[in-house]
């Protein structure tokens, strides 16, 4: 049975705002169905392409059209190819947060520092899980510089103007010897992504 004229396949780190996207764009479950992998996936991208692969083979009968909610992220072109055998699309751009930020913003902020770390909502809220304990700083904190010392900015590319989330922000900036920036992007290319499936 058809669940929805076009799947939204995403990256975990875009439930939040893919949700609140469809909301917004009055997109109802009939028009866009969403289905995440877990964002972990981001720390082995070599995983991200097989594990698309295997949920549109499953899935892609049921739907008219496919959204990826992934960026290239990381997979040396292996999302792409699996996307192309399944008549599938990607969100624009290497990652979410040029998406997020717009290519001419995105290209600002790196021109301006090239050694940036970036954050978005999501990995602020989800920052000791997926940063301090994924990279082990919770067990090995003297690897901080190691994976950190070539950076000079946290830049916060934030969705939401949420004081409680600048304020984690800067904690993190703080923790990792960083430069704190902050950045009010919006949802940027996802939302006119989803835009585009409104008017199809």
């Amino acid at each position: 049975m058809r669940q929805g004229r076009c799947l939204v396949l995403a990256c975990g780190a875009l439930a939040k705002e893919i949700v609140a996207l469809k909301a917004q764009l009055g997109l109802s479950d009939e028009d866009v169905a969403l289905q995440c992998l877990p964002a972990e996936l981001h720390n082995r991208p070599r995983e991200i392409a097989p594990r698309v692969d295997e949920v549109l083979t499953a899935r892609r009968h049921e739907f008219d059209r496919v959204l990826i909610g992934y960026g290239e992220c990381g997979t040396g072109g292996a999302l792409d190819e699996v996307l192309a055998r399944h008549d599938a699309q990607r969100l624009p751009h290497a990652h979410c947060y040029e998406f997020f930020a717009g290519t001419t913003q995105f290209a600002e902020i790196v021109e301006a520092e090239l050694g940036s770390f970036f954050l978005t909502d999501y990995l602020v809220r989800n920052f000791e899980r997926l940063v301090i304990t994924g990279l082990g700083l919770d067990r090995f904190p003297h690897l901080r510089d190691s994976y950190f010392g070539n950076y000079r900015d946290l830049v916060y590319l934030a969705q939401l103007d949420d004081e409680a989330l600048q304020k984690q922000a800067r904690a993190a900036a703080e923790r990792l010897g960083l430069n704190y920036v902050y950045r009010k992007v919006g949802y940027g290319d996802l939302a006119a992504a989803l835009a585009e499936i409104g008017h199809v």
